[in-house]
C-alpha cells in the first residue's frame, strides 16, 4: 500500500475557502484503478497560517504514479483555479511506502 500526501499553508481565515474548493471539486479518482481512500486532515491554526493535509491511500505506488499521468488526474485538476490568497505557497508532496 501507498500513501500519498499534499501539505497545504492556508491564509488565517480562509479555511472555509479552502474547503469549499475541495468540497466542490470532482476528483475523479472513482474512475481510478487502484485507489482505495481519500480525506482532507485538518490542523491546529497557527498565528499565520492552518495547515491542511490530503491523504489518499492507494494499492501500490505504480497505482498512484499511473494517476498522475491519466486523463482522470488531467480532469480533476483542470478546474482546480482557487480564489487569490488561500494559499501561502505551493504543496509540499509526500509519498510513503506502508511497510507494517
Amino acid at each position: 500500500m501507498y500513501i500519498a500526501m499534499n501539505r497545504f499553508r492556508i491564509a488565517p481565515g480562509r479555511e472555509e475557502d479552502f474547503l469549499e474548493v475541495w468540497r466542490n471539486r470532482d476528483s475523479h479518482l472513482n474512475e481510478v484503478p487502484g485507489f482505495k481512500q481519500f480525506k482532507m486532515l485538518q490542523g491546529a491554526s497557527q498565528e499565520d497560517h492552518t495547515v491542511f493535509i490530503s491523504h489518499s491511500v492507494w494499492e501500490s505506488e505504480e497505482a498512484f504514479r499511473a494517476w498522475t499521468q491519466s486523463e482522470a488526474f488531467r480532469k480533476a485538476h483542470a478546474g482546480a483555479k482557487s480564489p487569490e490568497g488561500i494559499y501561502l505557497g505551493p504543496p509540499k508532496f509526500e509519498g510513503y511506502e506502508v511497510v507494517l
